[in-house]
């Protein structure tokens, strides 16, 4: 907590909410649905607590801002390098872990100095393929 106090932001109850809210979150909440959690608990807390409070935990690199979804940003506590598993019609996000190396051969890289890397990979959840077939199930009853 006191990495916190050194750059300035103020640990008040509803902040030591959201970091509790968002600590081994696996489910990369928005910013609505972090305040959706936490204002259970604060209900006079403001979004802009939520927006500036992740905004500075994101300009630290405490979490990861996600823009899988144009419409609704999401964040992901767990920094550590991996990538994404995204259901197409709820946007579940599936966290996938690897031990391979990703790699641009240096003479396509156009001059870029590579930093990093992320990939997404898309599908259907088995929520979804599950209602999907029950849907398809009832049709084919009727």
């Amino acid at each position: 907590m006191k990495k916190y106090k050194d750059i300035g932001l103020k640990l008040t109850p509803q902040r030591l909410a959201i970091l509790d809210y968002l600590d081994g979150n696996k489910e990369h909440p928005s910013a609505e649905d972090i305040y959706k959690g936490v204002s259970k608990r604060f209900p006079t807390m403001s979004f802009a607590t939520v927006y500036n409070t992740l905004k500075a935990l994101r300009q630290r690199g405490d979490i990861l801002e996600l823009t899988i979804d144009p419409d609704k940003k999401r964040f992901d506590p767990n920094t550590k390098p991996h990538h994404h598993l995204i259901c197409v019609k709820c946007k579940k996000i599936v966290d996938v872990h690897n031990n391979y190396k990703l790699a641009i051969p240096e003479d396509k890289t156009e001059g870029f100095e590579l930093v990093g890397n992320h990939i997404e990979f898309y599908g259907i959840c088995p929520g979804c393929k599950n209602s999907e077939q029950s849907l398809v199930n009832s049709i084919q009853k009727k």
